[in-house]
């Protein structure tokens, strides 16, 4: 066979001159027009490349239709497929499908990136769920698919803009049995609208898209007898498909692969674990290897193939017709491994391989390892039978060892058996690893005098836990034999198993880990003692329901918790203003539609240039080091370098700059000496992005640190080295009061406590990403991925040494911002452009998730020691911080962040206040803005003040924050009477008050204290949280042009990065025009497109950041608006009254005629008295603890949000929950770690979890205040992408409620009283940490206590 044959979207492709190394995904985005499957990771764990894969059984004639991760799977491995993508199920041509409209119309789509991966996994489970013939056929417009299945169809994809809801609603729209009410906002139906029903969804028809082409089935049918002549299917000699092992050990020693770098695969999903460290040009695929694919079933148990999809293997454990208790609880297990779509692919065999070779940390060879499975191995001429125990301790298997099967008991035939399994991981639902992973299974009899039930025999595996592979804890099984469970006997068996369980040096969080272990056999045994009702009701912490002797235990089991997991109730209360239409109406994100199939045209999706080179950087893994000389390694992959770029390529009349912003500049390239870990040292470029990732990775970089210093890492050193950036004095915030005085007048004194906020990644969908193609007359076009266009420009021209105007800039969309794109894209940018300047070719750049999580750096680490003074009441008097932030190496926007962090904090009446600020210099990647920069971190800091207070008078939190809240008065002295502006806007003590002063919430709390005490091993906590934001708004331009056909385009400074800009300046044109508009202005709004910021088109722009940008573009456009009205007016006039009507068409033709300008531009510049203003909220979030794990569950979060009058309720709803959901991921789950140099090492989806559908609040409601009128506001507007983040501090804060409760119940294990109720609690707080501050021994003082 010398070509690949499959479909894509139904057209057939045959490829010749394969290379073998590239992915499907790869293949989608560079050798076709289709765009919809996104690079998000490059790991299989984010989603955003999702496509359907569908594979013909000419046997049995099935089809069988998967979702997978086209980044993993390699092109080679799909001949004779059919691939579906986004684009495939309906577009802008053909029409788009339910999927893409259902989407849009809930609002489900921001930045967009991720969306067609989203579709794709829903389809996936529609299209399966639709085939079973076993469901019922649904009504019209649904799917057989139901809620449940529904909600976990996009469980795997990441999201960053939407915070989920909207799309969960989506999701649920297409299942039969959703309550039609229960969905939120949507385009389809209005709020309380009785009619709300499938019949006003777009339509939903199963089958109506083909997964599997005809032609390709005659092709597969026609073929059949062709390759059953052929012992083994080959394409070109790169990638062999042998289909014996035989064949295989024969390839293996055959010239062919002689010299070769080879590699053996069956799904490749190990790549996106452990990356591929040079090229491969011969790939044998085991795949068509009978005896590798074998499911053989008997009254023992079942025999699986090694080749056999972890998918598949859990079809084949639920489908078993024996005994489905072990089976079935092994299927739970596994579909927690991974994703939807990388289980698709990903075999069972690999999975076990790479815990023998790799120490990779796996959840099934501990579950198959305490259930007594054994493997079948080929070592060359020689077949074995082993324990998996045995596997497992066999020094690393080479290539040459072939794992055959895996033979799983059914223990069908042995009576009261019991097995269980556990895993602690960020993610309830999997698609985390595991911190500890640990599977039981117990024989047991009962004593016929006592009834008591003793352990026959029992089996003890535990994995995860920093060790090379799954053990068993035998020590511990030999003392529990034969045994009847008392707390004696199990905390005896906890503290032989605490001297076995031992991680090796380097494992992160080994007490905690251990802690694990102890929780979760102390979970397994409880309910075999006969003793206290907390011991007794203890269910499994996952796991099916097990039994014993018939009787049933464990109610709350792997399937029970998943679907709580997910179970989502979000009313949300909008008011809609329709005072400005179409302004003020809910209408649809413009080009959402587009997003979701696909067509939304990114950075990356524009087709490269002819002799397009690609780029990658090659970066400093040291902190301060002489760079000494830069060789590469010898390997396939160095061989595909063209060129490398650095310093001495900049021109001569350029610069060495990489990002500039209004307090400095930082190097593009590091020259002699390296000033931080990360710092771009140069540019691979090579032929295709993935050759120059790949390049770069055969980087050998020779440092010297030879008569340097030490570098500076941390605020400490930065001290002692009085290493500073300075905060210029227009920047510096202003004190309040005389401390002094305020502390003689207080009654008690909390001096020099300590609160520390670690960093946060930006985590946007789409990396950051750039296209240089050179122009005519030394000029440059740049299409990049940035939130300032207009200051690219600048970089850029200072770097290359031309004028600006030889610099044109072109951003249409961004992928997903944060802040992370305002300045830190400058410097990819800038590397692309001198590439390109280079070597007088285009040149593109899109990093690999790696590289722009060591590079482009993220939320500051902040640090504040505090002294405070209060009264025996509560009334604080005085306050003092000492704020110390780590900026990294260059001063980038850090100078503006203090007065941030003290502009937050200053949401509470502290009586005076003052504060030492030290802005950090230090050699660390440059920390920049991130969302709320600065007033996350004050708003939070203000609330572990007023906790410690509240504990320390063992008072009411929410009575300490009420009695501190501003009057309008005291907001006056604290922000100055313009920004405080007019007491009626001041609607914070209202907002705090409707939400914690209520009855309703009396109640909750009561609810939350009867839980506690009732139960001992989860506690609850109930928090409410008030906020205060300043934003400023700055100078916009924005330009309105009418073509001849009377349609419009406009075009503003402000960059559409998920956030509505479009969709707003869509509807504040078509109110602007209203007086030229004959039939209202709705109809209009299709007459309406907003295009792409270009630097040479629009000048000026800005930089989109602050939360404002929307409301002033609005503004800008809607001034240039006027100016087109007072041009045209006269005409309307004159025109109307001559025919008594004029249609907007004719209007536009008669002004045309007569040679009236039709385009029109504004510059908007905010009064000086109006330029800032405060928004407000409040937020209550309740959660619950598990103390055996240290899990974390948001039970119910109430937002309540002062918007003004929305421009549009549902785009400012998006952004509401989508800031909040990322709020909870700084305080909850994102570790951004670095090592001792500073390198980032939480550099992966697998090492750094943003929050997911899994670990959203359960309930999420979300209501916006019903403002005033506000003539100092754009249409009394207020901003809403950044302050609802601050609102995320609730649920830390009811976290913490919840460890004090449970510190309060183990105070013996805490230490004292008063220390149970006063701790500290870093930022973010995982469950590592929860479960520290609960008690790493709290189970053995519980059973020393019974004992």
């Amino acid at each position: 066979m010398e070509s690949l044959v499959f479909a894509l979207n139904g057209e057939r492709h045959e490829i010749s001159g394969l290379d073998p190394a590239m992915t499907l995904l790869e293949f989608i985005r560079t050798q076709t027009r289709f765009r919809g499957p996104k690079l998000g990771c490059g790991e299989g764990g984010c989603g955003a490349c999702v496509v359907l894969l569908s594979r013909y059984d000419q046997v049995t004639d099935q089809v069988n239709d998967f979702s997978a991760s086209s980044c993993l799977l390699l092109l080679g491995s799909i001949n004779h497929c059919s691939v579906i993508t986004t684009e495939g199920l309906g577009n802008t041509k053909n029409g788009y499908h339910a999927i893409h409209q259902r989407i849009a119309g809930f609002h489900a789509s921001q930045c967009g990136f991720c969306t067609p991966g989203m579709c794709m996994s829903l389809f996936s489970s529609l299209v399966n769920a639709d085939k079973d013939m076993n469901r019922p056929v649904p009504p019209s417009g649904f799917s057989k698919i139901n809620v449940s299945e529904a909600k976990k169809a996009i469980s795997g994809n990441l999201c960053r803009c939407t915070g989920y809801r909207p799309l969960i609603d989506a999701c649920k729209s297409f299942a039969a049995d959703v309550d039609m009410e229960d969905l939120g906002l949507n385009t389809f139906w209005k709020k309380g609208d009785k009619e709300a029903s499938v019949a006003k969804l777009p339509n939903y028809s199963i089958g109506a898209v083909c997964t599997f082409p005809e032609f390709l089935k005659s092709e597969i049918k026609s073929s059949l007898s062709i390759s059953k002549a052929h012992k083994m299917e080959t394409i070109e000699s790169s990638w062999y498909r042998p289909d014996t092992i035989e064949g295989l050990y024969a390839l293996l020693d055959s010239n062919s692969l002689r010299g070769s770098n080879v590699k053996l695969v069956v799904g490749n999903t190990s790549s996106g674990v452990y990356k591929d460290q040079d090229l491969y040009n011969k790939y044998i695929d085991l795949r068509g290897i009978p005896d590798i694919l074998v499911i053989k079933e008997s009254n023992g148990g079942i025999e699986i193939g090694s080749a056999v999809t972890i998918s598949r293997a859990i079809e084949i454990l639920r489908g078993y017709k024996g005994s489905t208790l072990v089976f079935n609880k092994i299927a739970d297990h596994m579909n927690q491994v991974a994703t939807q779509f990388v289980r698709n692919i990903a075999s069972i065999g690999g999975n076990l391989i790479l815990a023998q070779r790799n120490q990779f940390d796996s959840d099934i060879a501990t579950i198959l390892l305490a259930i007594g499975a054994t493997v079948s191995i080929q070592l060359g001429s020689e077949r074995l039978t082993l324990t998996l125990e045995e596997f497992l301790e066999k020094p690393p298997c080479d290539y040459r060892t072939l794992l055959l099967s895996i033979f799983i008991p059914s223990w069908y035939s042995c009576s009261n058996v019991l097995f269980q399994s556990y895993r602690a991981a960020p993610r309830p639902l999997g698609n985390a690893l595991a911190y500890v992973n640990s599977s039981f299974l117990a024989q047991t009899s009962t004593d016929e005098e006592t009834g008591e039930i003793v352990l026959d025999s029992i089996c003890l595996a535990f994995g995860a836990y920093g060790t090379k592979h799954a053990t068993r804890a035998r020590k511990v099984e030999d003392i529990l034999k034969g045994k009847k469970v008392t707390a004696s006997i199990m905390l005896k068996a906890i503290k032989l198993l605490k001297e076995m369980i031992v991680p090796t040096d380097g494992t992160t969080y080994p007490e905690y880990r251990l802690s694990l272990a102890v929780g979760f056999l102390f979970k397994f045994l409880s309910p075999f003692v006969k003793g206290p009702a907390e011991l007794r009701k203890l269910s499994p912490i996952g796991g099916t329901n097990g039994t014993i002797n018939g009787c049933k235990f464990g109610e709350s089991g792997h399937a029970l918790r998943n679907d709580k997991a997910l179970s989502l109730f979000s009313p949300q209360e909008v008011i809609f203003n329709m005072e400005y239409k179409p302004v003020g109406e809910p209408i649809k994100k413009a080009g959402a539609e587009l997003q979701a199939s696909g067509e939304a045209v990114y950075v990356d999706d524009i087709p490269s240039p002819k002799d397009c080179f690609y780029g990658a950087f090659v970066y400093s893994t040291k902190p301060l080091a002489y760079v000494k000389e830069i060789n590469f390694k010898s390997s396939l992959a160095s061989k595909k370098l063209v060129d490398f770029v650095s310093a001495k390529d900049i021109p001569k009349e350029g610069q060495n700059i990489g990002c500039e912003y209004l307090f400095g500049s930082e190097p593009l390239f590091a020259d002699s000496l390296t000033e931080y870990a990360g710092q771009p040292l140069g540019v691979v470029i090579a032929e295709t992005q993935s050759y120059a990732n790949m390049a770069a990775n055969q980087a050998v970089v020779n440092y010297s640190m030879d008569n340097l210093e030490q570098p500076i890492l941390t605020t400490e050193d930065a001290i002692q080295h009085q290493s500073y950036f300075e905060v210029p004095p227009f920047l510096y915030p202003k004190q309040v009061g005389d401390f002094s005085k305020g502390m003689s007048e207080a009654d008690q004194t909390i001096e020099s406590a300590e609160v520390k906020l670690a960093s946060q990644y930006y985590f946007y969908m789409e990396t950051q990403t750039t296209l240089a193609i050179p122009d005519e007359d030394n000029c440059m076009t740049i299409y990049t991925s940035t939130q300032s266009p207009e200051i690219t420009q600048k970089v850029i021209a200072k770097c290359l040494g031309i004028p600006f105007h030889n610099v044109r800039v072109i951003t249409r969309r961004v992928g997903g911002g944060f802040g992370g794109k305002a300045i830190r894209s400058f410097m990819v940018a800038s590397a692309c452009a001198v590439a390109a300047h280079k070597l007088r070719q285009p040149v593109r750049m899109y990093l690999d998730r790696k590289t722009d999580m060591i590079m482009i750096g993220g939320r500051h680490p902040t640090k504040v020691y505090y002294t405070v003074g209060f009264k025996s009441d509560g009334k604080i008097t005085a306050l003092h911080i000492d704020l110390r932030m780590n900026a990294g190496i260059s001063a980038d926007c850090s100078p503006i962040l203090p007065g941030a962090v003290i502009g937050a904090l200053k949401k509470y009446n502290w009586g005076s206040l003052s504060f030492d600020i030290k802005l950090c210099r230090t050699n660390n990647t440059s920390k920049s803005a991130m969302r709320a920069p600065g007033d996350i971190q004050g708003s939070f800091i203000a609330e572990a003040i007023i906790e410690h207070v509240a504990s320390l008078l063992s008072a009411d939190t929410n009575t300490i924050r009420r009695k501190n809240l501003h009057d309008h008065e005291s907001l006056r002295m604290f922000y100055g009477d313009q920004i405080a502006g007019e007491a009626p806007t001041y609607t914070l003590p209202s907002i705090f008050d409707s939400l914690a002063s209520t009855p309703n919430y009396e109640a909750r709390v009561e609810t939350v204290r009867q839980f506690n005490r009732a139960n001992k091993w989860k506690k609850r906590g109930i928090s409410c949280v008030p906020i205060t934001y300043k934003v400023m708004l700055r100078p916009t331009p924005g330009r309105i042009s009418v073509l001849n056909d009377g349609s419009i385009i406009v075009e503003v400074g402000g960059i559409e990065i998920g956030q509505g800009l479009w969709t707003k300046v869509k509807q504040m044109a078509s109110f602007g025009l209203k007086e030229l508009w004959e039939d209202g202005t709705e109809k209009f709004l299709d007459k309406i497109r907003v295009i792409q910021a270009d630097s040479f088109s629009l000048i000026q722009g800005g930089i989109t950041a602050g939360s404002t940008t929307s409301e002033s573009s609005c503004e800008a456009v809607r001034l240039a608006c006027n100016v087109l009205v007072e041009r045209l007016k006269p005409f309307k006039d004159k025109i109307l009254a001559e025919k008594g009507m004029v249609s907007w068409e004719a209007l536009i033709t008669q002004a045309a005629m007569q040679s009236v300008n039709l385009s029109a531009s504004a510059y908007w510049v905010p009064e000086q008295s109006t330029i800032a203003y405060l928004n407000y909220g409040a937020a209550i979030s309740e959660v619950e603890i598990d103390l055996l794990t240290g899990a974390t569950t948001i039970l119910r979060s109430d937002l309540l949000y002062d918007c003004g009058k929305s421009l549009n309720p549902a785009v400012d709803l998006g952004q509401v929950e989508g800031g909040f959901v990322q709020g909870i991921g700084f305080f909850m789950h994102e570790e951004f770690l670095t090592n001792s140099d500073g390198l980032a090492i939480s550099d992966s989806t697998w090492n750094y979890k943003i929050p997911t559908i899994d670990t959203i609040p359960k309930e999420f409601n979300v209501e916006f205040l019903s403002s005033p009128h506000n003539k100092d506001r754009v249409l009394s507007s207020k901003a809403s992408g950044e302050p609802p983040l601050l609102l995320a501090s609730s649920v830390h804060c009811a976290m913490r409620e919840a460890i004090r409760a449970a510190r309060t119940e183990f105070s013996s294990s805490v230490g004292s009283k008063g220390s149970a109720l006063t701790f500290h609690m870093d930022v973010p707080t995982t469950m590592p940490m929860v479960k520290e501050l609960c008690g790493l021994n709290i189970v053995e003082k519980y059973l020393e206590s019974l004992a």
